[in-house]
């Protein structure tokens, strides 16, 4: 089986025990993640070959960020090392009515300053079937921007499925073009996106124009704009608290609206990377010939799982995703 290739930054993240204030506590837990590669170790997982690129400094936390996605099956032989610095988030886990708080620091990290030649994409791509990033990326600066632009342009000369989730982060973009100038130009080369009605405003200035259902509307003016995008999904979540959200999986395929029953989270573990096992869930059902409905279906309830496991990584498996999605979320024990 070919593999899935992702690209994008991988962030060291430190986040405070159970549920203290980063005011209260005295240490700190380590993991790591980024939203790409969320997607690859999440498809490794579920039995899919991945790989994730990017860049990583030449020391110990770069050798010790590869080796966490080894641990999961994803492949790093085409990881680049140099730099100084591995970006850093900070991560204080909310629970009722009190939100979550991040905090970044990745200025001048090693991925930021990737030179885009440094990676040889038509070697990278040589045995895929699938390339991922999202709209963070380019954002870090322009040699990762650069890079998403060639990695697009050889798959899609390659025939390779090239996918993005467009999300938009425009307090990340320092380095001169914007967000909706880089983006636009991107998300011209990919077949699937991940986009709701807010991004598509923010960069794309598409609004919904008709009378039709807003999504809906929506997501035909993107495929007016670029002809090539065959499939928009994304999820609406509804936050009753910061313990306690619900999960619903879409997607438009050009013709019809798919749309998943309701998932009810509480409590909630961890849901950083919900997105990206959502976006896993859809690439592994793509890859298996599943409907768009048994493809959403999958995604969603991927993504409803991955919110009971700390982590940025969706260690769910398919028989567990496929038990949520048989409606089966008693979380009786399994013996």
């Amino acid at each position: 089986m070919k593999k899935v290739v992702t690209f994008g930054e991988v962030m060291l993240r430190l986040s405070t025990p159970g549920f203290a204030r980063f005011v209260q506590t005295t240490s700190l837990n380590v993991n790591f993640g980024g939203g790409e590669a969320n997607v690859a170790a999440a498809l490794a997982y579920l039995g899919i070959p991945a790989s994730h690129v990017t860049r990583f400094p030449d020391n110990d936390w770069g050798y010790a960020a590869a080796a966490a996605y080894r641990r999961y099956g994803v492949e790093t032989q085409d990881i680049v090392y140099g730099g100084d610095r591995i970006g850093t988030y900070f991560l204080e886990t909310g629970a009722m009515m009190r939100a979550s708080r991040i905090i970044y620091d990745r200025t001048n990290s090693a991925f930021a300053q990737l030179d885009p030649k440094e990676l040889d994409w038509e070697r990278i791509l040589a045995d895929a079937q699938w390339f991922h990033f999202t709209g963070i990326a380019p954002a870090i600066s322009e040699g990762a921007a650069q890079a998403c632009r060639d990695a697009i342009a050889v798959a899609n000369r390659m025939g390779i499925t090239v996918s993005a989730d467009v999300n938009s982060r425009k307090n990340l973009w320092k380095w001169g073009s914007t967000a909706a100038e880089v983006m636009t130009e991107l998300t011209a080369g990919c077949d699937v996106i991940v986009c709701g009605k807010g991004d598509a405003e923010e960069l794309f200035d598409i609004t919904p124009k008709t009378q039709e259902k807003g999504f809906i509307a929506v997501c035909r003016q993107i495929q007016e704009k670029f002809p090539r995008v065959k499939k928009i999904i994304n999820t609406k979540r509804g936050s009753l608290s910061a313990s306690h959200n619900t999960l619903q999986g879409r997607c438009w395929n050009g013709e019809d609206l798919v749309q998943t029953m309701t998932h009810e989270m509480v409590p909630m573990v961890d849901r950083i990377g919900g997105g990206d096992a959502f976006l896993a869930g859809f690439i592994y059902g793509q890859i298996q010939g599943f409907s768009d409905q048994k493809s959403i279906d999958f995604a969603t309830a991927a993504s409803a799982l991955k919110h009971s496991i700390e982590g940025d990584f969706n260690l769910a498996s398919v028989a567990e995703i496929e038990t949520v999605m048989s409606g089966d979320t008693s979380g009786r024990l399994s013996r």
